[in-house]
């Protein structure tokens, strides 16, 4: 099973991946993270108690890899609870690089089947509630577990 260390300038994440329930989109990140397309780049988008959001290479949220990946809403771990990574996009299958992390499950729960839940924070939650708007993904480490 693969997990990931999200390294930033508050700490690092730990991360468990839902290989099972979104396995398109834990190999698109997986790749993207191995290749260090997220070294370096921000948390563009925070929205206090709501997610933090990174991925985009040109740092405004309109950025991406230049190709989409299909949803996968249909898993079993598709709920935004506090914690959780899932995919940004600007409409079904046009999901990329951006990523996001919830804040609560309380202002997230209309994500539920409309974004695709991949990973969950395991270890280092707290950073989450840390970041801001321009803090830095220094590096995505990606391990066997």
């Amino acid at each position: 099973m693969k997990i990931a260390e999200i390294h930033t300038s508050k700490g690092v994440m730990k991360i468990k991946f839902f290989e099972e329930d979104a396995p398109g989109t834990v190999a698109n990140f997986v790749k993207l993270s191995e290749s260090g397309y997220y070294d370096g780049l921000t948390f563009h988008r925070v929205i206090p108690n709501f997610v933090i959001q990174g991925g985009c290479p040109d740092g405004t949220g309109a950025g991406g890899p230049g190709y989409s990946i299909d949803c996968e809403l249909d898993g079993n771990n598709q709920y935004h609870d506090k914690g959780v990574l899932s995919m940004a996009h600007a409409g079904k299958n046009t999901g990329g690089s951006q990523f996001f992390v919830c804040h609560n499950r309380e202002n997230t729960q209309h994500l539920d089947k409309h974004h695709t839940c991949f990973a969950k924070v395991v270890d280092g939650l707290d950073i989450v509630d840390d970041i801001r708007q321009g803090d830095e993904i220094e590096k995505i480490v990606i391990t066997e577990e």
